[in-house]
This record gives structure tokens, C-alpha cells and sequence, in this order.
């Protein structure tokens, strides 16, 4: 079920009547909220409820052995089982072809015609989210991070939570688990500046997002017939797309967790002010990126250990988080893009050169910041083409053309009689630029309201309602639930 669906929006106020006024009590609470989570969830495809299920129940009993002895060894192997179970589903249903294909031209190379076979297997929405979730929980019973816990009901409730079910942020059982664990109370200001999360995600998503989205995508389907300048424009259009889109999803899950009385993590935080990579990865899905810094590149000896292994773990991390995101060669190569990028940062201990906020105490940044900031955007924005690319190829062929077609002026049929929507895209993304700017002390952009008056509270939320009534896109899929 989409957030931007009719479906939804009457889902979202039944489930949260019910929540609140009809399912009274813990146990009944969070076995209503297991319930219309799976509603939620298996309105795509009711055959994903199995797995998501097979997944629950797997940590869940490994949790619950890990807790139940003291011998070190039987622990190790009880998480270690459950990890692998759960990798090897996860790489089933998202890499089997891909690796299969892989293999098989790599051979032929070499002259030697491999007979595999593809599978047609349907990629479950949000799996790889859900996955590492579900997988963190018995890791943090081993660490002792948090009790192993006996309520099978909150804990298929924290795994399947609909808001966050399908493209995160990806919770950790400390953080979510104990919320489903504890009586909740409805609070109006809680609920009310949920609201306001939601409708600021919305405009992120519908109209900054869904315009961008038509605009990219016709650039990056004619490329071969477009000027640099076009591609240039089609690069700035997708960056702004995925940035609306998956912090615009994660605004309105976390405004809609609120809603019923549970707190999510901060997923974004204004990347695209951040002035060296180190800073946007800090910034930019913050969730997934602390998952691997926790459970992967710690483990691995983290930047504490010769700069040999430093390199080799930086590197891992980017590159898995690269193959994370789908079963293509583009995204790998877009995480090593970035690895690359971090390298020097984190040889020279400059990494986390910055922690705090840009131009924290002054309305604008100084000329060398501003230099930092456009420099680290263009470097992703670069990132970016190698993501969107379908293949390889056509990212090398696209990057080449960004620096080299400067001769022929051109855009093909690529934006062709949408001068109108190009001038409204770059107007709504120069307000959300401007307020983003001006919140960056803040969680998201709306809470600009705070402390104002009704008058002027209600009269920037009708304003945002008529930006999304009037300049909404064509409707389009969260880029990330195929992830």
C-alpha cells in the first residue's frame, strides 16, 4: 500500500480510530498493530506475509535461545545460524539471477558457455529493510545490548511496524522494541507535529520527487541525444528526485509512527548542506549507514587498526552498501565511487571534521563554505548518474557526455514542451532549499510552525496543501521500495 494512494488515506485514520479508541490495552494494541501491518504490507502481494513471518520467527527463537544459555559458544553458533538463514534468504530473493547472469558472461569470456538458469522470483517490497532489522536483534542479545524478550506479539509488532515496514528508517531492537513493550498515551502535541511531518513529506514526495521524476527520466532516456548542459539538468533533477523521495517517505513514517505514540529515528538531516562526503554520509540515510558502522564495520576493527585494514574496511562497507541497494553493477560501482571519495578523509583522521551544523550561528555560510558545500553536491550529484544508470555502460557513456557534448545545444525530444514544469520544479525546489536552509538547527522543514499563531500556522499548511493540489507530479513509486 502506497503512501500516496487513495487506499492509504483511508487506512491511515480507521487504523488509527482503532488504534486509540477501540483497541485499548498493550497486548491488544500490538497485536492490532500486527495485524493492519500485515494488511499493510500484504496489500502488495499477500505471499510477502510468509516470509516476513518465516523472518519474525526466526529471530525472534534465535533471541530467545541466545538468552536462554550462558555458553559462549552455543551463542556464537545461535547467531551465526540466524544470520547466515536469513542472508541466504535475502540474497535468494534479490541476487540469485543477478549473480547467475554475472557468472555466466564472466565465463564466456574465457570461451567456456555456462548452462545456468534464472529464476522468476517476485522481490519481496522492503525485504532488505525488514531484514536487517529483524537480523539486529539477536546480534544486540548476544552483545547483551538488550534482554531477550518473550512477547512473540511486541515482537512481531516492532518487526513489521507499517510506517517504517517498507523503507525504513531501519530501527534497532533497543530503541523500538521497548516502545512496544510499555503502555502508550496518546499526547496532541506529539500527534500534531506528526501532522505536520506527514504534509512536509508529502510536498517532498509529490511535488518536489514525482516532478523531478518525469523531468530525469526524460533526460536520462534520450542521453544519447542530449547537450551536457541537458545532462547536467537531468543529473541536478535526479538528485533532487531521490532526495525528495526517500526523505520525503521517511518523513511521512516517521509523522505517521507519532500518530500512534511511537518515536523513529531521524533518518535525514539537510545532506545536501553537508561540506566533504564524510559530513553527507552522516546525514544521508542515516540509519542504514549507522547499521553498518555498527554491525559490519566495527566488527571489522573500524579505522582503529593499520591504515592497510582501514582502507580494506572503509571500502567493504561502501561496497556492500552499494550491492544493498539492488542487483546491478551500477549500484557497486556507486559505492565504491563513494568509498574512493572517503578514502583520503579517513587516512587523514578528517573524517569527522564536521560535527556540527553548517554555518550554525550565522544566517549564511562563509565564501569557503559555500565553495564546500557545491563541491561535495556536484561530487554526488555525479554519484547519482552512476545510480540511476541502467548499466554500466550507459554510465560511462552518460558521464563522458556530461564532460565532453558541449558543441551541440541540444535536448532532443528529451524536454520537449514542458518548459511550464520545469519552471514550477526549479520554483518548489528553491522554496524547499530556502526552508530547509532556514531549519537545519531542526528534525524537518515544517516545523517552521512552531510557536506561531493559528493564523499564520494554519496559513502555511493551506499553502503546502496548495502546492500538492496544484503542482502535484505523476504519481510514482517510492524509489526505494525496490531496495
Amino acid at each position: 500500500m502506497l503512501f500516496n494512494s487513495f487506499e492509504f488515506l483511508i487506512f491511515l485514520p480507521l487504523a488509527f480510530f482503532g488504534y486509540w479508541f477501540v483497541f485499548k490495552g498493550l497486548k491488544v494494541q500490538n497485536l492490532f498493530v500486527f495485524a493492519v501491518s500485515y494488511l499493510f504490507y500484504g496489500w502488495w502481494d499477500w505471499r510477502f506475509l510468509f516470509l516476513i513471518f518465516l523472518t519474525t520467527v526466526l529471530c525472534y527463537a534465535s533471541g530467545y535461545f541466545i538468552g536462554k544459555t550462558d555458553k559462549n559458544r552455543i551463542r556464537k553458533w545461535i547467531c551465526g545460524l540466524n544470520i547466515a538463514t536469513n542472508i541466504a534468504i535475502l540474497c535468494y530473493f534479490k541476487y540469485f539471477n543477478f549473480f547467475a547472469d554475472s557468472l555466466r558472461i564472466l565465463f564466456s569470456q574465457f570461451g567456456y558457455q555456462l548452462d545456468w538458469f534464472t529464476l522468476d522470483v517476485l522481490l519481496p517490497v522492503g525485504i532488505s529493510f525488514y531484514t536487517f532489522q529483524a537480523i539486529s536483534y539477536p546480534i544486540d542479545v548476544y552483545r547483551g545490548k538488550i534482554a531477550a524478550t518473550t512477547d512473540f506479539v511486541a515482537f512481531a509488532a516492532f518487526i513489521s511496524f507499517f510506517p517504517q515496514l517498507v523503507a525504513g528508517p531501519i530501527e534497532r531492537s533497543t530503541q523500538l522494541l521497548p516502545q512496544f513493550k510499555k503502555l502508550r498515551k496518546f499526547e496532541y502535541s506529539k500527534a500534531v507535529d506528526g501532522m505536520r511531518q506527514i504534509l512536509w513529506g508529502f510536498f517532498k514526495k509529490i511535488v518536489i520527487a514525482d516532478n523531478c521524476a518525469m523531468l530525469a527520466n526524460n533526460v536520462f532516456d534520450n542521453f544519447e541525444s542530449c547537450s551536457a548542459p541537458v545532462l547536467w539538468f537531468g543529473a541536478f533533477m535526479f538528485t533532487f528526485q531521490i532526495y525528495g523521495d526517500f526523505s520525503g517517505y521517511s518523513d511521512i513514517a516517521i509523522g505517521v509512527a507519532r500518530l500512534f505514540g511511537i518515536n523513529l529515528s531521524r533518518n535525514f538531516h539537510f545532506p545536501y548542506f553537508s561540506r566533504d562526503i564524510a559530513e553527507f554520509w552522516r546525514r544521508w540515510h542515516i540509519s542504514l549507514n549507522t547499521w553498518f558502522r555498527d554491525y559490519i564495520y566495527i566488527p571489522l576493527g573500524g579505522s582503529r587498526c593499520s591504515k592497510v585494514k582501514v582502507v580494506r574496511n572503509t571500502m567493504v562497507i561502501f561496497l556492500i552498501s552499494g550491492l544493498w541497494h539492488g542487483a546491478n553493477w551500477t549500484f557497486v560501482a556507486w559505492g565504491a565511487f563513494h568509498g574512493l571519495l572517503f578514502l583520503p578523509l579517513i587516512l587523514s583522521g578528517s573524517n569527522r571534521k564536521y560535527l556540527s551544523v553548517i554555518a550554525e550561528n550565522r544566517v549564511f555560510p562563509t565564501a569557503i563554505e559555500l565553495f564546500q558545500v557545491l563541491t561535495t553536491f556536484v561530487l554526488v550529484m555525479i554519484g547519482w548518474v552512476i545510480f540511476r544508470s541502467e548499466n554500466i555502460s550507459q554510465a560511462i557513456d552518460y558521464l563522458i557526455a556530461m564532460t565532453m557534448r558541449w558543441d551541440n545545444p541540444s535536448c532532443g525530444n528529451a524536454l520537449v514542451g514542458l518548459n511550464t514544469t520545469i519552471s514550477s520544479t526549479i520554483l518548489m525546489i528553491s522554496i524547499l532549499t530556502i526552508i530547509d536552509w532556514t531549519q537545519r538547527r531542526k528534525n524537518f522543514g515544517m516545523q517552521i510552525v512552531e510557536g506561531r499563531s493559528m493564523v499564520v500556522r494554519w496559513s502555511i499548511y493551506l499553502l503546502f496543501f496548495f502546492f500538492i493540489l496544484v503542482f502535484a507530479g505523476q504519481q510514482a513509486q517510492f524509489i526505494y521500495f525496490q531496495f
